[in-house]
């Protein structure tokens, strides 16, 4: 936390220094700030860490933006084929998160995800109850429900 509230800053301290209060040249500030702390992590305990965080951040969004647009496209394929192919159901996948942070964070990209609700999670906080639109192949949506949860879990180690 202490690293991206010194990006921050740095950026700031950028775009007040430039002159120039944009967006862009924000975006600029923050690269810049990047590129700074990453230079001074060695010697900076409180930043030990932050430099490798970002392109995970980056490499998530980028794989969540994907899953979404996956599931908008089934959904709405659905939705404008007569047939309708969804075949839902429930299924509890058991959790890897173990805080209360990353147990709402990977409840909330589920439920985020058209075709995927989270329901509940067991009282032990072990298991996430989820109602799916698409059941054709359990085993597969749970493969693709772990890897979101492995990803969104990656954030926090």
């Amino acid at each position: 936390m202490t690293g991206a509230i010194w990006n921050l800053l740095l950026a700031l301290a950028w775009v007040v220094l430039s002159g120039d209060f944009t967006g862009l040249n924000l975006v600029v500030g923050l690269v810049i700030g990047y590129i700074a702390l990453l230079l001074i992590e060695p010697q900076v305990e409180a930043l030990k860490g932050y430099p490798g965080r970002i392109p995970r951040i980056l490499g998530f969004i980028g794989f969540f933006i994907k899953e979404l647009l996956m599931a908008n496209l089934k959904v709405a394929f659905d939705i404008l084929t007569p047939p309708w192919h969804m075949k839902p159901g429930v299924i509890a996948l058991p959790l890897e998160a173990h805080t209360e942070l990353e147990i709402t964070m990977v409840a909330n990209l589920i439920s985020l995800t058209p075709g995927t609700l989270s329901l509940d999670v067991s009282d032990d906080r072990k298991v996430l109850y989820i109602h799916a639109m698409f059941l054709d192949d359990e085993e597969e949506l749970r493969r693709n429900l772990k890897e979101m949860e492995y990803r969104a879990l990656e954030l926090f180690r």
